[in-house]
């Protein structure tokens, strides 16, 4: 019997990349949010994984080794080109990029025996480490992504009054649940396409389990 592949789902939000994965494989998911609201809807949607509310970024460092597929997706806000585009300029506050995206990048390529993916924005920098564009999105791992990982194109961003619900239509799910302190519109855009996220974890799953590795005890 093939064993369960252990899956790291960090700052997990509401599990946009994680809604298919069960479609591919057998999995055991541990998800880590910091926001406790998110961590709450998050169990409500996925009562079988278990939900960590913690800090991401040290989970991460602390339990690395636990786990067979590791996806990261850290705050993007800091990188988003948004920031310095020329409406509004005067809008945010300046500030340093969050460079923990970089260290999990690092830390994972030198560190982790397993198959990785750390997801975030195309950046208003160029970006400090080569990544692999997909869409609206870079992706760091340490495996080739097909050309289409066929991300929809998505509906709704910038839509004024109506873009929640025309994300919630989307991404199959009622953001509107979300009685938290983050902005919901911010929330519904940060979801990575589900349909993205079964195409990745496909791909990483068939290097995985076709390749002489340390860990295809997994799938023998």
């Amino acid at each position: 019997m093939k064993e369960k592949i252990k899956v790291l789902n960090l700052y997990a939000c509401l599990g946009g990349n994680r809604l298919k994965w069960d479609e591919v494989a057998d999995i055991e998911v541990t998800a880590v949010e910091w926001d406790e609201e998110l961590a709450r809807l998050y169990e409500e949607r996925f009562p079988n994984d278990n939900v960590i509310i913690a800090d991401a970024h040290q989970y991460l460092l602390d339990h690395y080794k636990e786990f067979d597929f590791i996806w990261s997706s850290p705050p993007c806000p800091s990188h988003s080109r948004i920031r310095i585009s020329q409406k509004n300029r005067d809008t945010f506050i300046p500030i340093y990029p969050d460079l923990k995206l970089y260290e999990e990048i690092i830390f994972l390529e030198n560190y982790y025996q397993g198959k990785y993916v750390v997801e975030n924005v195309i950046p208003y920098y160029d970006p400090l480490i080569i990544s692999q564009k997909r869409g609206r999105h870079l992706y760091w791992c340490n495996f080739v992504l097909p050309t289409d990982i066929n991300e929809r194109e998505t509906i709704g961003i910038g839509c004024s009054l109506n873009e929640v619900d025309k994300l919630s239509e989307f991404h199959d799910y009622d953001f509107k649940k979300y009685k938290g302190n983050q902005a919901t519109n911010k929330i519904a855009r940060n979801l990575v396409d589900y349909e993205a996220g079964k195409t990745i974890f496909e791909t990483a799953f068939n290097i995985v389990s076709s390749k002489k590795t340390n860990q295809t005890k997994l799938f023998q």
